[in-house]
Formats: structure tokens, C-alpha cells, sequence
């Protein structure tokens, strides 16, 4: 019987798995396709590896700006797919090596829970039955599809695509129509806009990038916009087939014509058909219910990441993996999650933690949002010919406690955790005061905000 048996291998699942064996606990992991989960086989890591070749190909395009010619400057996109392969496949193996170092077993299976029987709990995973003393649940999340009209049949003949299928795209559409204006849409839409598809991203909402703080969210639309990208907001997809789609916005009836569609409309939690019912497992609209411990409602088990669907990026799925490893073994550990850090890897990117223009309003909190340019760090000019990034801090007003930071612009992604460590330790501005930054670098112009 294992201690802890942890159902998905993807980034909260093997990461909590090698920390539990590291504890000295005997761990099994089961995962029904491969190590990595979505993030390392179709989200997170293939998507980046896409879009760091458009960046260099943008640069090459764009490099005159900075007084160097390319002539002739080229895209291969079939040869970028097979390099993304390649990372791909290096990073699997680097996490099965991980699971053999540890002394981890890996079992390649569909799990699903067949009940508990005294002290164990009783997984069928293939062929066998597992017994286990814990559970955590790390199951992932799948593509959501609406029941749109002609969309399944698309799918099944390949003129419709979720971000698994796309991502193995061996030709480049000339007309890409990406329903869902999301952080997935709009990291597609980056990468084929920038090898020379045109794409129209269709969104339901009345602005992209879902709770991004609005200001940021109109730049990045008005910045791809003036990259040829068209935006139809408000547009809600009727059916999705025979080479268009069709949507219905300000009340009259219209199509975009494709030669593929993206759909990404969000994800939902995969739960069905893993047994939760057998042991009395509480979900909401699918999703495993967890406190800020990682407990479910049922003693001895726990979950983490998109499974519970609460903030469905890699990371947070990496700190609930860890925070329910610690807790089982007697820990107070807690995810703070006001501190989850978020990123939209589009070029410029887009950084967010913590509280917005909007949820300030919303809450009616006591606090001041203040806008810098990232023009005051000599770093981003130097690199960013005619950049319009920005910074924004959300201080509050009683206490001086920074409950926000939002970037627009390069380097983004690499900034953001230091605010968020800001956030989660309710540092006050006038600590960050004291903060020696490096210079010249572009996070210098946190110090701006806080003065």
C-alpha cells in the first residue's frame, strides 16, 4: 500500500509527488497520457517555445529600427513545430528522470476512485487496483466546447481545433478565426499574426483578456489591432462550419470566413468518470471544492491545481501540490491566493498580481492606482524602440500596503514575481522604498511608482 497515491502527473502532480517522496513518503503517480500534464505537453511550454521564434522572426522583421538590415529574414513554421517537439520530449523525460530519482512509481493509466475500505483508499488504474493511505486529486482541466452548431462535426474533419490540435499544425492557415479572446486565443493569435496569418479573434465580452485590468487589456488590443489583427467584441458564435464562422453581434446576423478555428474558450476541470462519488468528494460546476489548505471535504484527501477550479495556471497548481503534501504530513501550510501571479506571454507581454482598477471599484476599497511609463527606465528605451509599456500600483490608502501590480510591456513576465512577493508579504510602499534596484534594468521603474 502506497501513502500517498497522486492522480495526474502534470505540474501540481509531480511536483507534490517529489516532494512527498523527499518526506519519506512511498508515492505513486498516476497519469493517463504524459508526464507533464497540459502545461508541459500542450500549454504552457510548447505555446512559449512558438512564441519566442515569432519574437526572433519580429525582431529580424523589425530590426532596421535598431540600425541592423536582415535581408531576406524567414519563417519555417514546420521546422518550429519540430523544435517544439523537441522541448518538449526533453522536459518530459527530465520529469520522468525526476519520478526515477525519487523512487517514484509511475503508473500510465486512466485512474478512476472505486471507494475506500477501512485505512485505504481503492484506485483502479488499468488493469490493476492501487491502495493508497492519501489521496491527491491533480487530474488537470480539458478544452471547454460549447454546443455551438456544426462545431463536434469541424472538429472531427479538422477545420476546427482546440489548443491540443493546433499546436501540431504542420501548414500555416491564411485566415485563422480564434473564438475566445482569453490568454490562450491571444497567445495564438500572437504567434500566427506574427508569421503572417490573418486572424480575427471573435470575443463574447465587451474587452479581451478576461479580468486583466481594462487599461492594459485595451494597449494589448489596440497594439495587435494596429498589427492587422481584427477584434470583434461582443460577437456571439452561432455555428462553426463550412469554412466560416458565423456570429451574431449588435443584434444582426454575420460570418468570418477561416481556413481553420481556434476554439478557446476556457477550461473546465476533469472530473468525470474519476469515481469522486464512491468516497463523497464535493465538487461545484465540476470542479473539486478545497479550502486554502488543499482539503477536500473528505479526510485523507486533497487536491490541487486546475482540477479545483480556482486560478488555473501551472504555478498555483505547484504551490496547492505543495501545500497539501505539507499539510498531510502535520504542516499549517496555506495558498495565498489575492498573491497568484499572472501572465500573458503576447509580445509586449502582459504581468498581473493582485487587485485591479476594476476590482478596487468593485469592492469599494480605499486605494489609489498609480500609472508609470516604462519610459522612465533608460533600459526599456534602449531596447524598445517607440514602446508604450506601462506599470500600474494599487496602494492602499489606509495602511500604504500594495495590493496590486500590473505590467504592460518587456520583460514583464520576469518582474512580476517580485511584486507578487510584495503583495503576499503586504509589503507598504514606502518599504519598497528602500529597495536597492539594479541599474539599468526596467523593473527600476517599481521604484518610480512607489515614490
Amino acid at each position: 500500500m502506497y501513502d500517498l497515491l497522486v492522480i495526474g502527473g502534470g505540474p501540481g502532480g509531480y511536483n507534490a509527488a517529489e516532494r512527498a517522496a523527499a518526506k519519506g513518503l512511498k508515492t505513486c503517480v498516476v497519469e493517463k497520457r504524459a508526464l507533464g500534464g497540459v502545461c508541459l505537453n500542450e500549454g504552457c511550454i510548447p505555446t512559449k517555445t512558438l512564441l519566442y521564434s515569432a519574437k526572433i522572426y519580429d525582431y529580424a522583421k523589425h530590426s532596421d529600427s535598431y540600425g541592423v538590415t536582415f535581408e531576406g529574414a524567414k519563417l519555417d513554421h514546420a521546422k518550429i513545430i519540430d523544435r517544439k517537439n523537441k522541448v518538449v520530449k526533453t522536459l518530459v523525460s527530465g520529469v520522468a528522470a525526476k519520478m526515477k530519482a525519487g523512487k517514484i512509481d509511475v503508473v500510465t493509466a486512466t485512474a478512476k476512485i472505486l471507494g475506500r475500505e477501512g485505512d485505504a483508499f481503492k484506485v483502479q488504474a488499468g488493469d490493476q487496483v492501487l491502495e493508497a493511505a492519501r489521496l491527491l486529486i491533480a487530474a488537470g482541466s480539458e478544452s471547454t466546447l460549447p454546443p455551438i452548431d456544426g462545431l463536434y462535426d469541424s472538429l472531427a474533419n479538422g477545420f476546427a481545433l482546440t489548443s491540443r490540435e493546433i499546436l501540431d499544425l504542420k501548414e500555416v492557415p491564411k485566415k485563422l478565426a480564434v473564438v475566445g479572446g482569453g490568454v490562450i486565443g491571444l497567445e495564438f493569435t500572437s504567434y500566427f499574426n506574427s508569421i503572417g496569418t490573418e486572424v480575427t479573434v471573435l470575443e463574447m465580452m465587451d474587452h479581451i483578456a478576461g479580468p486583466t485590468d481594462r487599461e492594459i487589456s485595451t494597449l494589448l488590443q489596440k497594439e495587435y489591432a494596429s498589427r492587422g489583427v481584427n477584434f470583434l467584441l461582443g460577437a456571439k458564435v452561432t455555428s462553426i462550419k463550412d469554412g466560416k464562422v458565423s456570429y451574431e453581434l449588435n443584434g444582426e446576423a454575420k460570418a468570418v470566413e477561416a481556413d481553420k478555428v481556434l476554439v478557446s474558450i476556457g477550461r473546465r476541470a476533469s472530473t468525470k468518470d474519476l469515481g469522486l462519488e464512491n468516497i463523497g468528494v464535493l465538487t461545484e460546476r465540476g470542479a473539486i471544492v478545497t479550502d486554502e489548505f488543499s482539503k477536500t471535504n473528505v479526510p485523507g484527501v486533497w487536491a490541487c491545481g486546475d482540477v479545483n477550479g480556482k486560478i488555473m495556471l501551472a504555478h498555483t497548481a505547484y504551490r496547492e501540490g505543495e501545500v497539501a503534501v505539507d499539510n498531510m504530513l502535520g504542516g499549517h501550510e496555506r495558498v495565498n491566493y489575492l498573491a497568484i501571479p499572472s501572465v500573458i506571454y503576447t509580445n509586449p507581454e502582459v504581468a498581473s498580481v493582485g487587485e485591479t482598477t476594476e476590482s478596487v471599484k468593485a469592492k469599494n476599497l480605499n486605494a489609489t492606482v498609480k500609472t508609470v511609463t516604462l519610459r522612465y527606465s533608460g533600459r526599456y528605451i534602449a531596447e524598445n524602440e517607440g514602446g508604450k509599456g506601462i506599470l500600474k500600483l494599487v496602494i492602499d490608502n489606509d495602511h500604504g500596503t500594495i495590493l496590486g501590480v500590473h505590467i504592460y510591456g518587456t520583460y514583464a513576465s520576469e518582474m512580476i514575481y517580485g511584486a507578487a512577493m510584495m503583495v503576499d508579504r503586504q509589503m507598504r510602499a514606502s518599504d519598497v522604498q528602500k529597495f536597492v534596484f539594479p541599474h539599468p534594468t526596467v523593473c527600476e521603474v517599481i521604484r518610480e511608482a512607489v515614490f
